[in-house]
């Protein structure tokens, strides 16, 4: 058994090769992420006799170059938390990290697991983009947020409070009703300018053309509030521009929002466990992207850790510590994804959700909002590994 250990960094990696009872086939060597010294990595591991198995820390997305092409080549190949790698075989006083030395640890650490040790395969490849695009959902969200910020901050100065009038969820092609209604009535004045029965019919004809639902007694109250408001900014094309430009920025990365959320949920509908995770209230891809494979955690209490909700420990003799804060050492992500399904169950209160009734009893307990919210995101976790993991026992091998 030869364990091929790579340590690998930004458009290039250190590559050390061993056999049992630390003999060394190789030593560190470095390779570029280029065609030909990848080719000529894979005729090296080749040549050597017996089965071989690489092992390297899926960080960042430097490795996926190196994975495909190995993978490609029919060659074994594992990529592992960097964490798992890094608290490997730690009974030294001396730090040493170097890539040299990093590489020799990998493959000790592919010899000392090398039964348990996972086949990267295709599917991975979907995982990472699924994780990939949830990476960006987020980047847009954030831009998303701040640029609606922005322009409700503008809007306050020309026709306040306009954006509270309606609640309408975003549509699938990015546009929200308060927004196209801003887009169009921009300045109290565009209102004000007009009577009851011309802005009632006008509003009319500007429901049917953008296709939102007509409603004369809505069009009179916002009629009736805007007679009242008192505008900063005065109805001119300077004004207008300002306000249009931010409208058309929104827009945009609404737009970008929605169509990466379509392709999410494209790409997660190809995981065999889509079926059965979109049977949970409050769940979408997101989830799915930061959680990957469930069938790589060996139990219920690996993947509360991956997530960091998991409730620590301390003890020490006669003395043990009631209430530990959680480890919060795992996925960043991933908590902040569950916690927006804990809200989102919280919101909702679906009475026949267990996770649901597991927090509402520690609310009436009189738990804090974060412990809570906490304890059922590990709850949730625990519920979603079992029924995961048992769906997926059943499935048919694809093979």
């Amino acid at each position: 058994m030869n364990a091929v250990g790579i340590d690998v960094s930004k458009g290039k990696s250190m590559v050390a090769i061993m056999r049992p009872f630390g003999e060394i086939v190789s030593t560190p060597f470095e390779i570029k992420h280029t065609s030909s010294d990848i080719n000529s990595l894979v005729k090296l591991i080749k040549s050597i006799e017996g089965e071989s198995r690489i092992v390297m820390e899926h960080t960042g997305r430097y490795y996926e170059v190196l994975a495909h092409q190995l993978s490609e080549a029919n060659l074994f190949v594992s990529a592992i938390n960097p964490k798992l790698i890094k608290d490997f075989d730690n009974d030294s006083l001396r730090k040493v990290k170097t890539d040299k030395a990093d590489s020799v640890k990998i493959a000790r650490y592919a010899l000392d697991k090398w039964q348990n040790l996972k086949q990267y395969s295709v599917m991975d490849e979907l995982r990472n983009q699924l994780k990939t695009m949830n990476r960006q959902f987020g980047f847009y969200m954030k831009h998303k947020t701040a640029m609606k910020n922005n322009l409700i901050g503008l809007i306050d100065q020309t026709y306040p409070n306009a954006n509270t009038y309606f609640n309408s969820p975003t549509r699938s092609d990015g546009s929200q009703k308060w927004v196209d209604f801003v887009s169009t009535y921009w300045h109290v004045d565009c209102i004000r300018k007009m009577s009851l029965n011309a802005f009632v019919e006008h509003y009319q004809n500007w429901c049917k053309r953008k296709k939102y639902a007509f409603n004369k007694s809505k069009a009179e109250e916002i009629y009736t509030k805007t007679k009242e408001l008192v505008p900063v900014f005065p109805k001119n094309e300077i004004t207008k521009h300002i306000i249009r430009q931010a409208i058309d920025q929104l827009n945009s990365t609404s737009v970008t929002v929605e169509t990466i959320r379509t392709l999410m949920n494209e790409t997660a509908s190809k995981l065999p466990e889509y079926s059965i995770v979109m049977q949970f209230k409050g769940i979408g891809p997101q989830l799915m992207a930061e959680i990957g494979d469930v069938t790589r955690f060996t139990h219920k209490g690996a993947l509360t850790a991956f997530a960091g909700v998991d409730p620590g420990v301390n003890e020490s003799g006669s003395y043990a510590q009631k209430s530990v804060p959680t480890s919060k050492r795992g996925s960043s992500n991933l908590r902040k994804t569950l916690f927006q399904v804990m809200d989102v169950l919280i919101k909702t209160m679906p009475q026949d959700d267990p996770v649901y009734q597991f927090m509402d009893r520690k609310r009436t307990q009189g738990k804090p909002y974060y412990v809570y919210m906490t304890a059922g995101a590990n709850k949730f976790l625990r519920i979603y590994y079992g029924r995961v993991k048992e769906y997926l026992s059943v499935l048919p091998d694809p093979s």
